[in-house]
């Protein structure tokens, strides 16, 4: 008997008892039932998708259907971002074709819009304190943060004129996204500091204080029947051309770089999908995707123009090096800042403009000045 054992031993053999041979077959069969159900469930979610979505839905007038070569849908809903009914619309679609992948005009700096409650929202969009200052310096630089706060300040008097905070109609992209199973939700906008940054380098000197001027004083009073009208293509595009007589530069980097990034990030997302893995026999399948983009309607006729073009971002993405003009503003303001400084220093005595100096927000804006 014992030579049996060290026989077996030499062979390399190695016997369990039955109780731990069990153990690991029940381990299997467990293991086997998880994924069948799994399988399942994924197939369950996935033939609901398919039984909900209508391959001939019924659209709102705001959206623009464009196909790619391989089959691939793309619906574009044009949009006014202080609007109701772009909510609706946006609703409306998302519900009808069950999308695959959802790409909304936001980019990484704007992103937690998508989570914040409307009545925060609505406080913060009012508001425009010096921590939002600070941050957009921060962000964009002297000249083009100081820019971007002049257009907060006209946001926050569209918000305080209608009562509604802006980007809804994403929110509720959102929201309605993370009801559709194996839908993914994609940023589709250029970063916000590379377009300010861009947007000030072309524009000359006495542009720049024309434009800065004219966002100041600009208080008039907006309704609800406005914002509705900004849905209407004839409407924007008689808006736009006058944007371009005045500010041409504006118009290029506000807008149609921005044409053509929307349209690169769209063109990505509506490539063929991978089947998930309903079953043992289907895997790895591709099918043609389904994608809705969410975009202000002033963007739409330039995607449409350049849907079928190659494109290139990387050379809308670079940032100039500054004028001589803006050089000689920064320095002009560095100066007058410094002598205002300076001059209060001197009013105030040597103990209060050690308390100012002192403080952290202080200090950081006389740090950012003297970069």
């Amino acid at each position: 008997m014992q030579e049996a054992g060290d026989q077996q031993q030499q062979a390399g053999v190695r016997f369990r008892p039955a109780s731990v041979m069990l153990s690991e077959d029940k381990s299997n069969d467990a293991s086997e039932i998880t994924s069948d159900l799994a399988d399942e469930t994924i197939s369950m979610l996935w033939e609901m998708k398919m039984n909900k979505r209508n391959e001939k839905p019924d659209l709102p007038n705001t959206v623009t259907e464009l196909v790619t070569e391989d089959g691939c849908k793309l619906y574009i809903i044009g949009t006014a971002h202080f609007s109701d009914d772009s909510k609706r619309d946006v609703a409306k679609v998302i519900q009808e074709v069950q999308p695959d992948v959802v790409v909304v005009e936001l980019c990484q700096y704007r992103v937690a819009m998508l989570r914040m409650d409307e009545k925060t929202l609505l406080k913060e969009a009012k508001e425009i304190n010096l921590e939002k200052i600070q941050q957009a310096i921060k962000q964009n630089g002297v000249m083009s943060g100081l820019m971007q706060i002049l257009l907060l300040k006209v946001s926050a008097h569209i918000t305080e004129q209608l009562g509604m905070a802006p980007g809804g109609e994403f929110r509720e992209a959102f929201k309605e996204a993370s009801k559709v199973p194996f839908c993914k939700f994609h940023l589709g906008d250029r970063p916000i500091t590379v377009t300010f940054k861009r947007a000030i380098a072309a524009l000359s000197w006495w542009q720049k204080v024309k434009l800065a001027w004219g966002l100041c004083f600009l208080n008039d009073p907006i309704s609800k029947d406005d914002v509705e009208k900004c849905k209407q293509k004839d409407l924007l595009e008689q808006m736009m051309s006058e944007l371009i007589g005045e500010f041409p530069d504006l118009h290029r980097t506000i807008v149609s770089e921005r044409d053509i990034f929307l349209t690169f990030m769209l063109k990505q997302a509506a490539k063929q999908i991978e089947l998930p893995h309903i079953s043992k026999n289907v895997h790895g399948q591709l099918v043609p995707s389904v994608v809705v983009g969410v975009v202000g309607m002033g963007h739409v006729a330039g995607i449409e123009k350049l849907w079928n073009r190659h494109l290139n971002v990387q050379e809308i993405m670079s940032v100039p090096p500054p004028s001589f003009s803006s050089k000689a503003i920064k320095f002009v303001l560095k100066a007058t800042i410094f002598g205002l400084l300076s001059y209060a220093c001197y009013r105030v005595g040597k103990r209060t403009a050690h308390l100012i100096f002192s403080m952290p927000s202080v200090q950081y804006y006389i740090q950012k000045l003297a970069e």
